[in-house]
């Protein structure tokens, strides 16, 4: 178990460590919404859907865009994350796509 530092005292510390744990439940919220829509993604690959395929890929790459512009990703993350995504979808063979 991690050893934790004395908790702080004055105001400005207490807002702080207020302030980290409500962005890191709005990150984490949104973190989690990233892994759904990639999910959603591959599940539609599998099903071989090219429409539900291609819907679920804007979705996605919309939301890794919008974290990466507020920093909750990095912007290579988000670069990644959205390159592998497409391919997959590209990978679908041209008849499934058609």
């Amino acid at each position: 178990m991690p050893v934790q530092a004395a908790p702080k005292k004055n105001k400005s510390a207490l807002k702080r460590v207020r302030q980290t744990e409500t962005r890191t439940l709005k990150n984490k919220s949104v973190k989690s919404l990233l892994k759904t829509l990639a999910k959603a993604v591959e599940k539609e690959v599998t099903n071989k859907s090219a429409e539900g395929a291609k819907a679920a890929l804007v979705k996605a790459v919309s939301a890794v865009d919008k974290a990466a512009r507020k920093g909750i990703i990095h912007k290579n993350t988000a670069a990644r994350r959205v390159a592998q995504l497409t391919r997959l979808v590209n990978s679908m063979s041209p008849s499934e796509a058609a």
